[in-house]
Parts: C-alpha cells; structure tokens; sequence
C-alpha cells in the first residue's frame, strides 16, 4: 500500500480517497484529483482480491446485530414519542397560541320556519 496526495502524478491502477470514499481509477499516468491535502491509498489488486471475502463474511455476521439494533431503535423512537405526545397533552391545557379568536365564536343561524 502506498500513499499519495492529490496533485501528484502516479501510474496506473486504483487509487482510494478514504476520508470521502471516493475512487479514482487511472488507466495509463495521470494526476490525482484534489489539492495536496486529499489523501489517496493505492491497495494491490491482489490486496482486494483477498480483502472482497473478508469484508463480505464480516458483513453477514454483523448483518443480524444490525437488523436488532435497527429493531430496538424503531421501538424506543414509537415509545418516546408517544410518552412526550402523552405528557404534552396533558402538560397544554389545551393553550394553543397560534390560534387567535378575534371576531368572536361564530354564533348559529336561526331558520326561519313561517309557512
């Protein structure tokens, strides 16, 4: 693995901004995108051969706890919600200050019943 900064001519191969994740693939020499602070990592394609399986299998297992995790924060995020409506609905009194009743409460129509 060799490190290399945006700006610097390289050879071919694969070249990966791991602060950002990006990927910059250089077919034949060429200059790195990004000033000299974006930092890039040349891995070996031999590396990523062996490294794709491995990142696969931690991904499978972890892949459970993930879908837990997930689960536990969807039901803690329903609970504390309806816990706050819960106390604001009792804590308002019904106050509602956007709303403003300047002309009064509207008043009901009598129906004229003369045959």
């Amino acid at each position: 693995m060799s490190k290399y900064h945006g700006g610097n001519r390289v050879k071919k191969g694969t070249y990966w901004n791991l602060a950002n994740g990006d990927r910059v693939d250089i077919a034949d020499e060429d200059v790195l995108p990004g000033d000299s602070k974006a930092s890039y990592t040349r891995f070996p394609p031999s590396l990523m051969l062996l490294l794709g399986p491995v990142f696969g299998l931690v991904y499978v297992i972890a892949l459970p706890f993930i879908a837990i995790a997930t689960l536990i924060m969807l039901i803690g995020k329903k609970l504390f919600r309806g816990l706050l409506n819960l106390v604001g609905n009792i804590v308002s009194f019904g106050w509602r200050p956007s709303e403003a009743h300047l002309a009064g409460k509207k008043k009901k129509k009598k129906e004229n019943k003369n045959p």
